[in-house]
C-alpha cells in the first residue's frame, strides 16, 4: 500500500484540506477504493485571502498574480508540511503529494462549436479564436516539492482542456475508483459550486458536470448581510421565507441551458451576479434572501440531474460530499427535492469522509499520474481521448549530482 497526500482548497475558498490515505492498484490495474486515514484543515493567511478574493473579480495586477502564484505554493506547502510534521512523516514515507491549486479562473469549451470543428491544422487557432476551453490555478508546485521533500503532482486539468474536454469537475475518476464495484450510483459534490458524477464500472457510461452554485451565493450573502463567512447548519436560512419572485429571477439563468458535459465558476453564480439581484431585490429581508438562496442551490442541484441522468430508473442512491454537506438545511431542502426512490446519503456510509471527499480526489488523481494511468474519464468531460493528467515536479532530495 502506498502512502499519498492530497490538497484540496476548492470553489468555496474556506480553507486548504489535508488528507493522508493508503492505496494500491487492483488486479484490473486501476487503483482500488482508497482508505482515508488522517485529515485536517488549515486556514489561509488573512493576507493571502485577501489577494486571491481580489484576482477571482480580475482585480490584480499582472505583478501582483506573479507574486500570489508563489504565495499560494507557499500557503500549500506550509499546509502540508505542517500535516507530514503533526503525523510524523519524513521525506520518503509518502509517495506523492497531489493537489490542483487554487482555481482562479475556467473557461468551458463552447460545445456545439467543437462539434463541427476541424482541429486537425493549426494548434494555435484552438485558442486564438476557436473554441477550446483553458482555466488557471495558482500554487508554484515546486515550493511544496522542496518545502516537504516529496515528489509533487498538480494542475490535473490543462491535459484535459488539451483534449477538448471540459477539465471541471474531476471528481469522476475518484468515483471511478472507489465506486465501480457497486455502481451505477449518483455521487454530488457541494462546494462554492456543486457537480454530479454517474460512476459506472463502464467507463463510457458514466457522467460528469456542474450542477449550479452550492455554497458560493449563500456565503455571500451571509458576508454581505451578516458579517459571518457561512451559515452554520443552515440555521439562519431556515427563520426565512422563499421569495417566489427572486426565485423565478434565478431559474431563468442561462446556466441551465449549457449542455452536459459542462462547468461552472464564480463568474456564473460569484459575487458579480449575486451582487445584481441582491440590489433588485433589496427590500427583501435578508433571512428571506438567504433562504431564497438556498432553496436555489437545492433546486439546480435537483433540476441538473433530473434534465441530464436519463437512468435515474436504474439508480437507487446519490451520495454526497462536500462542505455543504454540514449545511443540515440545505440538505433537508435537498432530501425533499430529490426525485423518489433516490436515496441522499453522505460518501461516510462507504469509507470516505465527506468533508474530505475533494482533497482524497487528488490523492487518488496524484497516484495514477505518476503510475501513467489514465485518469481521466472522456465520456463524462467530452475529452477526445484518455490522457495521464498532472503536472509532476521532483523534489530536490532525488536530484542526481
Amino acid at each position: 500500500m502506498a502512502k499519498v497526500i492530497g490538497l484540496n482548497s476548492g470553489s468555496s475558498f474556506d480553507g486548504i484540506d489535508v488528507v493522508l490515505i493508503e492505496t494500491r492498484n487492483g488486479t484490473d490495474g486501476f487503483p482500488v477504493r482508497p482508505v482515508f486515514i488522517a485529515g485536517k484543515s488549515y486556514d489561509w493567511p488573512d493576507a493571502v485571502a485577501e489577494i486571491v478574493l481580489r484576482s477571482f473579480e480580475n482585480k490584480v495586477s499582472l505583478f501582483e498574480f506573479t507574486r500570489l502564484n508563489y504565495l499560494a505554493g507557499a500557503v500549500y506547502a506550509e499546509s502540508a508540511r505542517s500535516f507530514m510534521r503533526e503525523h510524523g512523516l519524513k521525506p520518503g514515507d509518502v509517495e506523492v503529494i497531489g493537489y490542483d491549486g487554487q482555481t482562479i479562473y475556467q473557461e468551458p469549451p463552447v460545445h456545439h462549436l467543437l462539434r463541427n470543428y476541424d482541429d486537425s491544422g493549426d494548434l494555435v487557432s484552438r485558442w486564438l479564436d476557436g473554441p477550446y476551453p483553458c482555466g488557471l490555478q495558482i500554487g508554484e508546485p515546486s515550493i511544496v516539492a522542496e518545502a516537504c521533500e516529496t515528489p509533487v503532482v498538480t494542475q490535473f486539468r490543462p491535459m484535459d482542456h488539451a483534449l477538448a474536454g471540459t477539465g471541471a469537475p474531476l471528481m469522476q475518476y475518484l468515483d471511478y475508483v472507489a465506486f465501480r464495484d457497486i455502481g451505477p450510483i449518483l455521487t454530488l459534490n457541494i462546494g462554492g459550486i456543486a457537480n454530479c458524477q454517474l460512476a459506472h464500472a463502464d467507463r463510457s457510461k458514466m457522467m460528469a458536470f456542474d450542477t449550479g452554485p452550492g455554497n458560493v451565493m449563500i456565503d455571500h450573502v451571509m458576508r454581505s448581510k451578516f458579517g459571518k463567512p457561512y451559515d452554520k447548519d443552515g440555521a439562519i436560512a431556515r427563520t426565512g421565507k422563499v421569495d417566489d419572485k427572486l426565485m423565478g429571477k434565478l431559474k431563468e439563468h442561462d446556466f441551465f441551458k449549457r449542455p452536459v458535459p459542462r462547468s461552472a465558476w464564480r463568474l456564473d453564480f460569484g459575487s458579480t451576479y449575486a451582487d445584481t439581484f441582491m440590489d433588485e431585490f433589496k427590500h427583501l429581508p435578508a433571512e428571506d434572501m438567504l433562504a431564497t438562496v438556498t432553496e436555489f442551490a437545492a433546486y439546480a442541484i435537483t433540476r441538473s440531474i433530473t434534465d441530464n441522468v436519463k437512468t435515474l430508473d436504474e439508480i437507487s442512491t446519490i451520495m454526497a460530499s462536500g462542505g455543504g454537506t454540514r449545511n443540515a438545511y440545505l440538505m433537508e431542502r435537498l432530501a425533499d427535492d430529490m426525485p423518489k426512490g433516490l436515496r441522499l446519503t453522505l460518501s461516510d456510509e462507504f469509507g470516505i469522509p465527506a468533508a474530505f471527499k475533494e482533497a482524497i480526489k487528488f490523492a487518488v488523481l496524484a497516484h495514477a499520474t505518476i503510475n501513467l494511468l489514465a485518469n481521466n474519464i472522456p465520456a463524462a468531460s467530452g475529452a477526445k481521448r484518455f490522457g495521464v493528467l498532472g503536472k509532476l515536479v521532483q523534489p530536490p532530495r532525488l536530484a542526481k549530482y
